[in-house]
C-alpha cells in the first residue's frame, strides 16, 4: 500500500537531529519559555522574511490570537466582518466566531481553489474590516492584488498559511504579505512538528507585542496580567524539533514540486481534472487534489490497487451542524470542490516507482 502519508518514515531521515533536539532540551531543565523557542522564532521569522514570529500552541490560536489582538488595539470589534472563503477548513471559520466576528463566505476560484479580488470585492460592505486568504493545499493567493485592494478600503489582511510554508510571489513567501500571517505546524504539515504547534508572523510590533501576552495569559511581567489571556505557548521541546526541520523545508518542498510536476506531466485522463497552478514557486504542494465527478469510484479504485488516497474536505463549513443557519448565502462553487476533491499521495519520501505507479493507475481509470 503506497501510504498517503507516512510520518514515521519522513521523520526517520532526521531521526538522530530530532532525538539531539529533544535530549538539549530535557538536559537543559528548561521547557517553556526558553532559548528554543527564541530560536525558532527568529529563525522562522527570517525564513518567511517577516520582523517578528510568536510560537503559540496551535494554527486555530494563532488565527484566533491575532483577531484577538486586533480588538485589543480598537482595530477590531463585536460584529465586523471577516471575508473568509468558503471552501477552507472549519478552523478558519472557528477563529472568526470564537472573537465575536462575523464570517463572510466567498466562493473560490474553483480552479485554484483560493479566493479572488473580484470575489472579495463585491463582498466588502461597511462592516468589513479583515480580509482571510487561506493559501488552500499549498498554492499562496493572489497576494499582491488583494493587498491593493485591502489598502484601498483600509482592510486588514490575516493569511491563513497553515499549508503554504514557504510558498512564494514576486520574491515574498506567505506570512509576510499581509498585516499577519497564521501557520500551523500540525505532524502532517509540510513543516511539521511532533505534537500540535503553530506561530504568528507580522512585521508590526505593537501586533507582535500583544499577542506575545496574550498567549501567555495576558502577560508582559510575571504575575502582572494586563490582558484577559490565554495559554496558548509553543513548548521547548517542540520549537528544538521545528528548527531541526526548519533546516530541511526547502529541500522538502522541492521534492515536492518535482512529483507534482511528474503528476503534472503524467496524468492525462478526461476523467480526472488536475489542479490548476498560476506559479511554480508559488506552490509547495502541501496536498495534491484532483477533481472527478466520479470521486467514490476512483477513490474505490485507488485503495483496490494499493493507493491510499483521502479528501480534503468532505463537508463545507456552510453544511457543518456547527454553523446551520448562521453561515447564510449560496456557494455552489465550494459545494462543487467539496463533492468532487480528491488527494493523492505526495511527500519527499515516495519512489520514482511509487510515483509512476499513482500515473499509470490514474491514466487506467475507466467507469
Amino acid at each position: 500500500m503506497i501510504q498517503f502519508l507516512n510520518l514515521k518514515e519522513i521523520n526517520q531521515q532526521y531521526n538522530q537531529e530530532l532525538k539531539d533536539a529533544c535530549s538539549r532540551v530535557i538536559d537543559s531543565g528548561w521547557y517553556i519559555m526558553g532559548k528554543e523557542l527564541e530560536a525558532f522564532e527568529q529563525e522562522f521569522a527570517g525564513y518567511c522574511g517577516s520582523k517578528h514570529c510568536i510560537g503559540v500552541a496551535n494554527g486555530l490560536d494563532a488565527l484566533i490570537l491575532t483577531l484577538r489582538a486586533w480588538k485589543e488595539l480598537g482595530r477590531l470589534h463585536d460584529g465586523d466582518e471577516v471575508i473568509v472563503p468558503s471552501n477552507t477548513y472549519i478552523a478558519s471559520i472557528l477563529a472568526i466566531s470564537e472573537n465575536n466576528l462575523t464570517p463572510v463566505l466567498v466562493d473560490p476560484d474553483i480552479h485554484t481553489f483560493n479566493l479572488t479580488v473580484e470575489g472579495i470585492e463585491q463582498a466588502i460592505t461597511d462592516k468589513t474590516k479583515v480580509i482571510l486568504p487561506v493559501h488552500l493545499y499549498g498554492q499562496i493567493s493572489p497576494m499582491k492584488e488583494i493587498m491593493t485592494l485591502a489598502k484601498q478600503h483600509d482592510l486588514l489582511v490575516l493569511e491563513d498559511c497553515a499549508q503554504s510554508h514557504g510558498a512564494i510571489i514576486d520574491g515574498k513567501k506567505a506570512g509576510s504579505w499581509g498585516n499577519a500571517g497564521a501557520f500551523s505546524f500540525y505532524p502532517g504539515k509540510n513543516l511539521g512538528a511532533l505534537g500540535d504547534a503553530g506561530a504568528i508572523t507580522t512585521d508590526d510590533d505593537e501586533l507582535s507585542e500583544i499577542i506575545s501576552a496574550l498567549r501567555n495569559y495576558g502577560s508582559q511581567e510575571k504575575y502582572r496580567n494586563k490582558y484577559k489571556g490565554m495559554n496558548s505557548r509553543l513548548d521547548e521541546i517542540q520549537a528544538a524539533m521545528l528548527r531541526v526541520k526548519l533546516q530541511y523545508l526547502n529541500s522538502e518542498t522541492m521534492a515536492r514540486q518535482a512529483i507534482a510536476k511528474q503528476y503534472l506531466d503524467g496524468i492525462d485522463n478526461p476523467l480526472i481534472e488536475l489542479p490548476k497552478v498560476t506559479t511554480i514557486e508559488g506552490h509547495v504542494w502541501h496536498l495534491f487534489v484532483l477533481k472527478t465527478t466520479k470521486r467514490a469510484q476512483l477513490a474505490a479504485y485507488f485503495a483496490d490497487n494499493g493507493i491510499q488516497s483521502l479528501i480534503h474536505y468532505p463537508i463545507p463549513p456552510h453544511k457543518q451542524e456547527a454553523y446551520l443557519g448562521s453561515l447564510d448565502g449560496s456557494f455552489p462553487i465550494s459545494e462543487k470542490i467539496h463533492e468532487r476533491v480528491l488527494s493523492i499521495p505526495i511527500s519527499s519520501i515516495l519512489t520514482d516507482d511509487e510515483i509512476k505507479k499513482v500515473i499509470h493507475l490514474a491514466n487506467e481509470f475507466e467507469l
